[in-house]
């Protein structure tokens, strides 16, 4: 018997099992299969809700067959046998697989037969279907023997499947490796007083009950002592990389009175919020510490988080050292430079235009003329420039600086473990380190996905921001509200404002900014090149300068149309969401989302505040030809209810399975957690994260908790390496 996780899975269930579980889920450890926990459980007498099934999806359900029927096929030799199954429900549910050339099938699923099918879900003729998926026959609870009622009595495992690789194989490795081990001696990494206060399941027979649950009781209270367990090892990798780098050596940067921070607060021409002045009084503080700091800042577009990252970074130059700005993009990168150098005027010309205290800031991008780069690589090595701003171009190795003492990173999610520590090795010692977001992440999830980094929330808008207003206009209850919208729209060009106009995709063709059709939809989507030329015929907007940006364009051209549309020459601008980021124009009031229903949450969230900039109101139309009761209708609906960038970011992961938001995919699946919820555990993971620096400020290498440190071992996978070094 064995009790060591971390022996070769091939051991135990033989060279060929372990070779298919490789391949299909790169799993080689017996700790590995052990902690491949199921998705969900059925009852055996609780069949599939066959309504529920999502286009696309992988999907493992339990349903009765209907009826079978074969047929020859037309166009080539062979057989197709469509089968019917149903969930029992009462109401018309059902749906077809077809098999083809399936003689097993056609011999195995007679009428009345209960089994478990598994594929992935696609639509034929508008209906959805599989076709030749796997299948297990199972036993029939209604016309079992005694024996094989007890054993119909117990819970179905559902784990992760691949097409080639469905539930129940992964069932039968997990049922041919726990007789081979001795589970009551595996160590429990989770110290015993702690499990004592969570009441948690004993180690031993919470593997069981999760693999091969007694009953519907029973697998509950093994998922949650794995919840905890994997909560813990998560907060405690994180409380460890937290102790490292508190005592890590760095150069403090204490305030200077008198020079170039306090001349930029002189001259600020408004009054920082009290959300500004708290969290810039921190910064302050850990900046000046002599060990550095690791802090995510987040906040919505035009909250103030740049304001906040200038007086970091003026608080470094003026001690003598150096930070660097890196954007995810040379828009970004050059609206960032365009807007730090007007806060602060001629003190960011250097000290021969701006005076003794001021510093010159600087710009590093890819596409730069090889003159330009040159100068501002000799301004960033020499100390020249106090504030280099840039984009992955900074992270080369011919940049070079003077003394870096604090990097500043916009959008934290679009850069890499190594583009970060590539930066970071450009110090002397190791910089100060500020990250920004303005995609607003729910706080538990930032101190779970950022977990080495303190979380600073700015809530509130600085003034001058006027609140926006949000509507849907349902085409599909009212159809004439089409022309209302255009008039709305001739309405603010006619008061001397400006529009925009966003579309999910620009025309036909392989286009880059278009939005992908989800979900097997085939409705057309509302393309740039289209509305322009139709909105240039609608009565509404005649003789208004209508003109286009997309992606596709180049790149003169798309800084030529937003410098037009920012200097008030366009009122019209029809868009993609190529405006998301970047654009800043005050003037603009009104946004017209056409097929808003294509957009996720966040990006109509940050679509919506590239109006109302400039201190007039903001309005935003979200425009969608669903009907009324349509899932996505319900997304445009919690929009069009609150401004609260994080309820709303709350929400949006709730629909979409975590995914996005923990970075295994865009939407939905695998999230790189085993059981653990960052939103449904929200409590567990506090609990845990205090455990764990506990344990971590007693016993930093857990020399003394050696269970906890094995666990930890297995748990950080390349999978979910990301959560120890998103910071």
């Amino acid at each position: 018997m064995y009790r060591d996780l971390g022996l070769e899975l091939s051991r135990l269930v033989g060279t060929a099992t372990a070779k298919s579980v490789a391949k299909a889920l790169e799993i080689t450890t017996v700790g590995g299969m052990l902690h491949q926990f199921p998705r969900r459980y059925l009852a055996r007498g609780d069949l599939t809700d066959l309504d529920q099934l999502e286009v696309d999806e992988e999907v493992t359900i339990l349903a009765r067959v209907v009826n079978l029927s074969t047929r020859y096929m037309q166009t080539r030799k062979g057989t197709i046998s469509d089968v019917v199954i149903t969930d029992n429900s009462g109401h018309p549910s059902s749906l077809k697989i077809s098999f083809f050339n399936g003689f097993k099938a056609k011999a195995e699923l007679k009428a009345g037969v209960l089994a478990m099918f598994s594929g992935r879900v696609s639509l034929y003729n508008g209906s959805k279907v599989l076709t030749n998926p796997g299948y297990v026959l199972l036993p029939d609870d209604e016309l079992a023997e005694h024996e094989v009622e007890v054993q119909a009595a117990k819970p179905v495992p559902i784990y992760p499947a691949t097409a080639k690789f469905p539930s129940w194989k992964t069932q039968n490795v997990i049922e041919a490796l726990l007789p081979t081990l001795d589970l009551a001696k595996i160590p429990d990494p989770v110290p015993k007083h702690i499990a004592a206060r969570e009441r948690l399941m004993p180690l031993w027979e919470a593997y069981t009950e999760i693999h091969m649950p007694s009953d519907m009781d029973a697998w509950p209270k093994a998922r949650k002592r794995f919840r905890f367990q994997e909560a813990l090892a998560l907060q405690t990798a994180l409380a460890q990389k937290r102790f490292e780098s508190m005592h890590q050596n760095a150069t403090g940067r204490p305030l200077v009175r008198g020079r170039l921070l306090d001349a930029f607060d002189d001259r600020l021409p408004y009054t920082l919020t009290a959300g500004q002045l708290d969290i810039g009084e921190l910064i302050a503080s850990e900046v000046a510490a002599g060990h550095p700091m690791h802090r995510l800042l987040q906040g919505e577009v035009g909250s103030g988080k740049t304001v906040i990252a200038l007086r970091a970074m003026l608080q470094v130059v003026d001690a003598g050292g150096q930070a660097a700005f890196l954007a995810p993009t040379e828009v970004l990168a050059a609206q960032h430079l365009h807007s730090i150098s007007a806060l602060l005027g001629a003190l960011g010309a250097g000290a021969l235009l701006g005076g003794p205290h001021a510093t010159a800031v600087t710009l590093l991008t890819g596409s730069m003329p090889v003159a330009a780069k040159k100068k501002a690589l000799l301004a960033a090595a020499s100390g020249e420039a106090g504030i280099v701003i840039g984009t992955h171009a900074l992270l080369s190795d011919h940049v070079q600086f003077a003394d870096l003492g604090l990097i500043v990173v916009d959008e934290q999610h679009r850069f890499g473990v190594e583009q970060r520590d590539a930066l970071r090795a450009k110090a002397l010692k190791p910089p100060h380190l500020l990250v920004m977001t303005a995609t607003p992440i729910p706080r538990t999830v930032a101190m779970t996905v950022f977990g080495d980094l303190e979380v600073s929330e700015l809530t509130e808008l600085p003034a001058g921001r006027a609140p926006i207003t949000t509507h849907v206009a349902p085409l599909a209850e009212h159809p004439s509200w089409e022309s209302r919208v255009w008039a709305r729209c001739r309405e603010e060009v006619d008061a001397g404002h400006q529009v925009y106009v966003v579309c999910p995709k620009i025309g036909d063709g392989p286009d880059a900014d278009d939005i992908a059709p989800s979900g097997g939809d085939t409705r057309p989507m509302a393309g740039v090149l289209d509305v322009v030329q139709y909105l240039r015929t609608v009565p509404a907007l005649a003789g208004k300068r209508i003109e286009v940006l997309h992606g596709r364009m180049d790149s003169p051209d798309k800084q030529g149309t937003m410098a037009a549309f920012a200097a008030g020459e366009i009122d019209v601008l029809v868009s993609t969401t190529v405006i998301e980021v970047g654009v800043d124009v005050h003037n603009a009031t009104l946004m017209v989302i056409l097929d808003a229903d294509r957009f996720g949450i966040s990006s109509l969230h940050q679509l919506r505040g590239r109006v109302g900039r400039g201190g007039h109101k903001g309005t935003c139309l979200l425009v969608t030809n669903l009907e009324p009761d349509h899932p996505s209708r319900k997304r445009l609906d919690l929009v069009a209810s609150t401004i609260d960038g994080f309820m709303l970011a709350r929400e949006d992961m709730q629909m979409r399975r975590e995914g996005d938001i923990l970075g295994a995919k865009q939407s939905g699946g695998n999230s790189g957690l085993r059981v653990l919820s960052v939103l449904r555990d929200e409590d567990l993971i506090a609990r845990a994260r205090a455990d764990a620096t506990e344990i971590v400020e007693k016993d930093p290498e857990l020399e003394f908790h050696p269970a906890l440190k094995l666990e930890i071992d297995m748990y950080v996978t390349e999978k979910n390496e990301a959560f120890l070094e998103r910071g």
